[in-house]
């Protein structure tokens, strides 16, 4: 197994377990303004993951990733699957069959993901969905690898800047999901994906640095053109 595999399987569990960690914090947000499910389903689905996780294909990382993709937009439910899967199913095709998994190809993975969440959600930048965290969070992780920042750096950048998008939501009115039905009463609480967002990249930012190597940690990655893959407020484009 390769170090881009061991990285690819310390994010995609990272991811799974703060999902399901964090159920009740991200429904409680949905609530708020929406049907309150963001959390269960996104829980419902990740847990599936960590379910099958041994019988997934691991020829390399974007087939690992493809799978999980194929499994999430299955068991989650409402309109946060079919979102969810196709940011999965968007980093997972970019960066199939790659010997490594660079931070470029991080990036071109993730940028991937914006576009099929777009189009997928008719949605974009300002429409207080989880793009409000993902695009910057996306630029600022990839101006940390420009400016030469190690994965771990990188990583803490994209967390920062994910929060503070995600903290900006608040006074945004909802223009798309379910949280768009009640016009202006969506001003003055989070979007319940973006804060979600920001949760999962703080998480990585903070566990990077701990790993040690093996499946489910991952292998160490000394310098920003080495293998990588990429807590508390709310969404969905859902």
């Amino acid at each position: 197994m390769t170090a881009s595999i061991e990285t690819t399987e310390f994010v995609i569990r990272t991811i799974a377990q703060t999902a399901v960690d964090n159920e009740k914090y991200f429904g409680d947000l949905d609530a708020v303004v929406g049907d309150g499910d963001f959390g269960y389903s996104l829980a419902r689905g990740f847990e599936q993951v960590l379910a099958k996780w041994s019988e997934f294909d691991r020829t390399d990382a974007g087939t690992l990733v493809l799978r999980v993709a194929t499994t999430i937009t299955s068991r989650i439910g409402g309109t946060s699957g079919p979102i969810w899967g196709t940011a999965f199913l968007r980093v997972g095709t970019t960066i199939k069959g790659g010997e490594s998994v660079t931070p470029t190809d991080v990036v071109a993975g993730l940028r991937a993901a914006i576009e099929g969440i777009k189009k997928r959600g008719n949605s974009d930048v300002g429409d207080k969905t989880l793009l409000d965290a993902l695009v910057p969070a996306t630029d600022a992780f990839e101006a940390a690898i420009a400016a030469g920042d190690d994965p771990a750096g990188a990583l803490r950048s994209m967390a920062v800047a994910a929060r503070a998008a995600a903290e900006a939501t608040t006074g945004m009115q909802a223009r798309r999901g379910r949280a768009s039905y009640t016009g202006e009463r969506s001003i003055g609480s989070p979007d319940a994906g973006a804060v979600a967002l920001a949760v999962i990249a703080e998480k990585l930012a903070d566990e990077w640095p701990a790993r040690t190597g093996g499946t489910t940690a991952g292998a160490s990655i000394p310098s920003a053109a080495d293998p990588i893959t990429q807590h508390d407020d709310v969404e969905r484009t859902r």
